[in-house]
Protein backbone atom coordinates (compact mmCIF):
# COMPACT_ATOMS: atom_id res chain seq x y z
CA UNK A 1 0.00 0.00 0.00
CA UNK A 2 1.50 3.31 -1.14
CA UNK A 3 0.09 6.36 0.65
CA UNK A 4 0.68 9.83 -0.79
CA UNK A 5 1.40 12.25 2.07
CA UNK A 6 -0.25 15.48 0.95
CA UNK A 7 0.22 18.65 2.94
CA UNK A 8 2.09 21.89 3.39
CA UNK A 9 4.83 19.97 5.23
CA UNK A 10 7.12 20.53 2.22
CA UNK A 11 7.39 24.20 3.26
CA UNK A 12 8.58 23.47 6.79
CA UNK A 13 12.23 24.17 7.65
CA UNK A 14 12.48 20.56 8.85
CA UNK A 15 10.52 19.02 5.94
CA UNK A 16 12.97 16.13 5.63
CA UNK A 17 12.57 15.20 9.29
CA UNK A 18 8.77 15.33 9.06
CA UNK A 19 8.86 13.22 5.88
CA UNK A 20 11.05 10.62 7.59
CA UNK A 21 8.81 10.52 10.67
CA UNK A 22 5.65 10.11 8.58
CA UNK A 23 7.28 7.38 6.47
CA UNK A 24 8.35 5.54 9.64
CA UNK A 25 4.78 5.66 10.95
CA UNK A 26 3.48 4.31 7.63
CA UNK A 27 6.07 1.50 7.68
CA UNK A 28 4.98 0.46 11.19
CA UNK A 29 1.51 -0.18 9.75
CA UNK A 30 2.79 -2.01 6.67
CA UNK A 31 2.50 0.86 4.19
CA UNK A 32 4.91 2.97 2.15
CA UNK A 33 4.66 6.70 2.70
CA UNK A 34 5.27 8.79 -0.42
CA UNK A 35 6.37 12.37 0.27
CA UNK A 36 5.89 14.97 -2.51
CA UNK A 37 9.64 15.64 -2.75
CA UNK A 38 10.56 11.97 -3.19
CA UNK A 39 12.26 11.29 -6.52
CA UNK A 40 10.08 9.81 -9.25
CA UNK A 41 10.74 9.15 -12.91
CA UNK A 42 8.34 11.04 -15.16
CA UNK A 43 9.13 11.94 -18.77
CA UNK A 44 6.76 14.92 -18.83
CA UNK A 45 8.34 16.34 -15.67
CA UNK A 46 11.81 15.71 -17.09
CA UNK A 47 10.86 17.75 -20.18
CA UNK A 48 9.24 20.63 -18.25
CA UNK A 49 10.84 23.98 -19.02
CA UNK A 50 9.90 25.57 -15.70
CA UNK A 51 10.49 24.32 -12.16
CA UNK A 52 6.90 24.84 -10.98
CA UNK A 53 5.56 22.64 -13.77
CA UNK A 54 8.15 19.95 -13.08
CA UNK A 55 7.10 19.84 -9.41
CA UNK A 56 3.42 19.74 -10.37
CA UNK A 57 3.94 16.87 -12.83
CA UNK A 58 6.03 14.85 -10.37
CA UNK A 59 3.43 15.28 -7.63
CA UNK A 60 0.66 14.09 -9.97
CA UNK A 61 2.85 11.13 -10.98
CA UNK A 62 3.25 10.25 -7.29
CA UNK A 63 -0.51 10.48 -6.77
CA UNK A 64 -1.26 8.29 -9.80
CA UNK A 65 1.15 5.64 -8.47
CA UNK A 66 -0.30 5.73 -4.93
CA UNK A 67 -3.12 3.62 -3.56
CA UNK A 68 -4.44 6.17 -1.06
CA UNK A 69 -3.85 9.71 0.21
CA UNK A 70 -3.61 11.26 3.65
CA UNK A 71 -3.89 15.04 3.65
CA UNK A 72 -2.56 17.39 6.32
CA UNK A 73 -5.46 19.87 6.45
CA UNK A 74 -4.12 21.94 9.33
CA UNK A 75 -4.89 25.57 8.38
CA UNK A 76 -2.02 27.05 6.41
CA UNK A 77 -1.38 30.79 6.00
CA UNK A 78 -4.99 31.58 6.78
CA UNK A 79 -8.16 29.91 8.04
CA UNK A 80 -8.22 27.08 5.48
CA UNK A 81 -6.05 24.19 4.35
CA UNK A 82 -3.19 24.61 1.86
CA UNK A 83 -4.59 25.09 -1.67
CA UNK A 84 -2.13 22.66 -3.24
CA UNK A 85 -3.05 19.99 -0.71
CA UNK A 86 -6.73 20.51 -1.44
CA UNK A 87 -6.04 20.10 -5.18
CA UNK A 88 -4.18 16.84 -4.51
CA UNK A 89 -6.99 15.56 -2.31
CA UNK A 90 -9.52 16.32 -5.06
CA UNK A 91 -7.31 14.71 -7.69
CA UNK A 92 -7.10 11.49 -5.68
CA UNK A 93 -10.86 11.63 -5.05
CA UNK A 94 -11.40 11.85 -8.83
CA UNK A 95 -9.22 8.75 -9.25
CA UNK A 96 -11.64 6.95 -6.92
CA UNK A 97 -9.02 5.97 -4.38
CA UNK A 98 -9.23 6.20 -0.58
CA UNK A 99 -8.59 9.60 0.98
CA UNK A 100 -8.46 10.69 4.57
CA UNK A 101 -7.28 13.82 6.31
CA UNK A 102 -6.19 15.26 9.59
CA UNK A 103 -5.78 18.65 11.19
CA UNK A 104 -4.11 19.79 14.36
CA UNK A 105 -7.03 21.98 15.33
CA UNK A 106 -10.62 21.20 16.25
CA UNK A 107 -11.95 24.69 15.60
CA UNK A 108 -14.56 25.01 12.87
CA UNK A 109 -13.86 26.81 9.61
CA UNK A 110 -16.39 29.59 10.32
CA UNK A 111 -14.79 30.44 13.66
CA UNK A 112 -11.30 30.47 12.16
CA UNK A 113 -12.50 32.63 9.26
CA UNK A 114 -14.12 35.19 11.57
CA UNK A 115 -10.95 35.36 13.67
CA UNK A 116 -8.84 35.74 10.53
CA UNK A 117 -11.02 38.59 9.22
CA UNK A 118 -11.19 40.33 12.59
CA UNK A 119 -13.25 43.50 12.49
CA UNK A 120 -13.88 43.01 8.75
CA UNK A 121 -16.35 40.26 9.67
CA UNK A 122 -19.75 41.31 10.91
CA UNK A 123 -23.05 39.65 11.60
CA UNK A 124 -26.08 40.91 9.68
CA UNK A 125 -29.43 41.28 11.47
CA UNK A 126 -30.55 37.96 9.92
CA UNK A 127 -27.64 36.22 11.72
CA UNK A 128 -25.50 35.61 8.62
CA UNK A 129 -21.84 36.53 8.96
CA UNK A 130 -20.31 38.53 6.10
CA UNK A 131 -16.94 39.99 5.22
CA UNK A 132 -16.09 43.63 4.43
CA UNK A 133 -17.52 43.22 0.91
CA UNK A 134 -20.79 41.81 2.22
CA UNK A 135 -20.00 38.29 1.01
CA UNK A 136 -21.42 35.60 3.28
CA UNK A 137 -19.08 33.36 5.26
CA UNK A 138 -19.54 29.62 4.95
CA UNK A 139 -20.86 28.18 8.18
CA UNK A 140 -21.85 24.53 8.09
CA UNK A 141 -20.14 23.63 11.36
CA UNK A 142 -17.45 21.75 9.44
CA UNK A 143 -13.70 21.67 9.79
CA UNK A 144 -13.08 23.41 6.45
CA UNK A 145 -14.78 24.33 3.19
CA UNK A 146 -17.71 22.02 2.45
CA UNK A 147 -16.00 20.67 -0.69
CA UNK A 148 -13.04 19.43 1.36
CA UNK A 149 -15.05 17.81 4.14
CA UNK A 150 -17.66 16.57 1.66
CA UNK A 151 -15.04 14.96 -0.60
CA UNK A 152 -13.53 13.03 2.26
CA UNK A 153 -16.91 11.87 3.55
CA UNK A 154 -18.19 10.95 0.06
CA UNK A 155 -15.05 8.87 -0.49
CA UNK A 156 -15.77 6.95 2.72
CA UNK A 157 -12.79 8.57 4.44
CA UNK A 158 -12.42 10.25 7.78
CA UNK A 159 -11.22 13.65 8.88
CA UNK A 160 -9.42 13.34 12.21
CA UNK A 161 -8.89 16.51 14.20
CA UNK A 162 -7.00 17.14 17.42
CA UNK A 163 -6.37 20.29 19.34
CA UNK A 164 -2.64 20.73 19.93
CA UNK A 165 -0.67 23.66 21.32
CA UNK A 166 0.20 26.17 18.61
CA UNK A 167 3.94 25.51 18.88
CA UNK A 168 3.28 21.83 18.01
CA UNK A 169 0.91 22.50 15.10
CA UNK A 170 3.38 21.24 12.48
CA UNK A 171 5.20 18.69 14.68
CA UNK A 172 2.48 16.65 16.36
CA UNK A 173 1.84 13.53 14.27
CA UNK A 174 -0.73 11.81 16.52
CA UNK A 175 -3.70 12.63 14.26
CA UNK A 176 -1.62 11.58 11.24
CA UNK A 177 -0.89 8.24 12.89
CA UNK A 178 -4.60 7.80 13.65
CA UNK A 179 -5.24 8.31 9.90
CA UNK A 180 -2.68 5.68 8.93
CA UNK A 181 -4.03 3.17 11.45
CA UNK A 182 -7.64 3.75 10.37
CA UNK A 183 -6.84 3.63 6.67
CA UNK A 184 -4.83 0.42 6.96
CA UNK A 185 -7.50 -1.24 9.10
CA UNK A 186 -10.19 -0.30 6.56
CA UNK A 187 -8.07 -1.49 3.63
CA UNK A 188 -7.38 -4.83 5.31
CA UNK A 189 -11.09 -5.20 6.07
CA UNK A 190 -11.98 -4.53 2.44
CA UNK A 191 -9.53 -7.13 1.13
Amino acid sequence: MRIYLAGPDVFLPNAGEIAAAKKEICARYGAVGVFPTDPIADSAADAAQERFLEIYLRNEAHIRQSDALIANLTPFRGPSADAGTVYELGFMRALGRPITGYANTTRHFADRTRDFLGTAARQRPDGVWVDAEGLSLEDFGRHDNLMIDGGIIAAGGRLITREVPDHLRWKDLNAFEDCVATLMQEMRGAA
